[in-house]
């Protein structure tokens, strides 16, 4: 998979299958299930070392799982996520991009509207994903986990920041804890594929955390998670389940989104 097949498919109106994945084993079951994208996320803060949230993820962390899941996947695209504060200036932006790049992640993602480190990744030949809406590293300053762009000034900012991280030169978008209308207009407006999590079903793509669709992440699920173990015989059943709904558009549905 290249970033011109992903582009191809938004274009084609194919949608993309995305999941959280952080080890060679998993990354091997996803790719034989049909996934697309794997995303090596800093979630793997809360999924696999038991903290509250993001913030205390390494890019150490994220070089070692990179570089696991780059063991077990030989046909996904990998989408890396650069750690908090690794990307606090443009040039730090890089030095950690690369970093994940030469463990195998073929693009980086980084959080919020930092349009100087986009251009700088992009000019030295690192494809880039933007995220925008929830931002997980940004929890404290968004006070918790809470749907952004409900109102017509917080929409227009997450639309404007968009725009600027596409003139940038960001190929792909995550979209989290938005209203699905403002997720299809960005869809409809912008050549970067958009990813939803939470955000309705008119993005090019949907991405859960790994543990979350498998139903093993103690405590209370979100809104726009489904578990696909349930009426799955294996994990590689409730994988592959997860890629068809994906792919079929039966997820996500009004249920799992704002």
């Amino acid at each position: 998979m290249k970033l011109a097949d992903l582009l191809a498919m938004k274009t084609r109106g194919e949608k993309i299958a995305v999941l959280t994945c952080y080890d060679a084993s998993f990354a091997t079951l996803c790719e034989n299930a049909g996934m697309d994208v794997l995303l090596v996320g800093d979630s793997l803060g809360m999924a696999l070392q038991g903290a509250k949230d993001t913030l205390g993820v390494t890019l150490t962390d994220m070089v070692y799982h990179t570089r696991l899941v780059s063991a077990g996947a030989k046909q996904c695209y990998i989408v890396a996520d650069l750690p908090y504060g690794s990307d606090a200036t443009p040039a730090l932006a890089l030095n950690s991009a690369r970093a994940l790049v030469e463990v195998g992640a073929h693009m980086v993602k980084l959080e919020g509207n930092k349009t100087d480190a986009v251009r700088l990744l992009v000019g030295n030949g690192i494809p880039v994903c933007a995220h925008l809406g929830f931002t997980p590293q940004s929890v404290h300053e968004l006070g918790g986990y809470k749907v952004q762009g409900r109102d017509a000034e917080s929409a227009r900012k997450i639309l404007d920041d968009a725009i600027a991280l596409e003139w940038a030169g960001a190929a792909m978008l995550v979209l989290e804890m938005v209203p699905a209308a403002l997720a299809a207009r960005i869809s409809h407006e912008t050549s970067m594929m958009t990813i939803g999590i939470g955000a309705g079903p008119s993005c090019n793509g949907q991405v859960l955390v790994l543990h979350d669709m498998l139903g093993i992440y103690p405590g209370k699920s979100p809104r726009f998670v489904r578990n696909f173990m349930a009426g799955a015989d294996s994990i590689q059943m409730a994988v592959s389940n997860y890629v068809r709904a994906v792919k079929n558009g039966t997820f996500p549905t009004a249920e799992h989104s704002f």
